[in-house]
């Protein structure tokens, strides 16, 4: 038997991973990349991770489908903030099946747990990402895993009959690898509610030395990229490059309205620099201090405006000249005093 599991780093995912390693299973690891999943690289921590559980680990990026066909429109809403957390996980469920068939897997698993989180988590919300998958499943090229009519008893009715949650197994219907035989139900576990205490006790006993201690990971859910993502699209739509200029930095509303975002330290002069056919880049030509970036439809005044207020953040004298290039564009220009540079900023710092 082979088991794909979406893989979010957390503690939850890993235990799910072990309950069916120890079953005699092996699993594929899947960690799916939407783009929003946090601003520093994790490929290592799930290279340890993984290697705690010796399960293969695959990285999907998938951030451009995720874009297009979920952030905007997601069936179900959103939660708190931007996150469309009941169709993100049915997406990648979708994903992971597509993964299925490529590698001739038999079903697929996740770490959800009953009732752990308020929107996406609830029976109601798990039922839901159930009757997405089913929908996925009546794409044709699912039809040599399924027996639509029930003829073959070796092969599930629909595809979310082939999805499988050991945390909160018990606690629901058994899936189709339960009733097969293919996993021991009764080796899975009925953990429910949004308490962790029994999941850090079982990390402890297996001896996992890397795990993502809990709390959210995905951007999403944060206040500062919500109010960012949603100022962005009232002001023009947005495009897949512009995700890194709601993730990092300064974002600033000048004074004609253009928008302006200032990087904050080096790693972020480095996501900024990343093409953006929306945006121009902000570059300090003769003293040490941030990249920043503005609309290519800036007014004239705009960009200027950017270009002192990136001269604010640098390592410069208020009355002091500096050359700054805006675009293809140099330009003589003196640093904005902070305070009013701050008087720009979407969110307060």
């Amino acid at each position: 038997m082979l088991a794909l599991a979406l893989f979010s780093g957390g503690c939850d995912s890993l235990i799910s991973m072990k309950l069916l390693k120890d079953q005699g299973i092996d699993v594929i690891a899947l960690h799916f990349n939407i783009g929003f999943g946090g601003n520093k690289d994790k490929l290592e921590y799930f290279q340890n991770a993984t290697a705690q559980i010796d399960v293969e680990l695959q990285v999907l990026d998938i951030r451009q489908q995720f874009f297009n066909d979920v952030l905007f429109k997601p069936k179900y809403g959103y939660g708190k903030y931007f996150n469309p957390c009941i169709d993100c996980h049915a997406n990648m469920f979708a994903n992971a099946f597509d993964y299925l068939l490529k590698v001739n897997a038999d079903f697929v698993i996740s770490g959800e747990v009953l009732g752990q989180r308020p929107k996406s988590q609830r029976k109601e919300a798990l039922d839901q990402v159930r009757g997405l998958v089913r929908k996925i499943g009546l794409d044709s090229k699912f039809d040599r895993i399924l027996s639509r009519d029930g003829s073959d008893n070796s092969k599930p009715k629909t595809l979310d009959e082939l999805l499988l949650r050991p945390m909160s197994a018990k606690l629901l219907e058994p899936s189709f690898p339960e009733r097969m035989g293919w996993v021991d139900r009764e080796r899975l576990l009925d953990v429910s509610g949004r308490g962790r205490t029994r999941q850090l006790e079982m990390i402890k006993a297996y001896g996992f030395k890397y795990f993502e201690k809990p709390g959210g990971g995905c951007l999403l859910t944060q206040d500062s990229v919500a109010l960012k993502i949603k100022d962005l699209i009232s002001h023009r739509q947005m495009h897949f490059e512009d995700i890194e200029m709601v993730k990092v930095g300064h974002y600033l509303v000048l004074e004609n309205g253009a928008r302006c975002v200032i990087a904050r330290n080096e790693e972020e002069n480095a996501k900024l620099a990343t093409p953006n056919p929306q945006m121009e880049q902000i570059v300090l030509l003769d003293c040490v201090g941030p990249l920043g970036i503005v609309e290519s439809g800036a007014s004239a005044e705009d960009k200027i405006l950017a270009g002192r207020i990136a001269l604010s953040y640098a390592k410069t004298e208020i009355d002091k000249s500096y050359q700054v290039k805006i675009g293809s564009v140099v330009h003589t220009l003196t640093p904005l005093e902070r305070q009013k540079a701050q008087g720009y900023l979407l969110l307060s710092s």
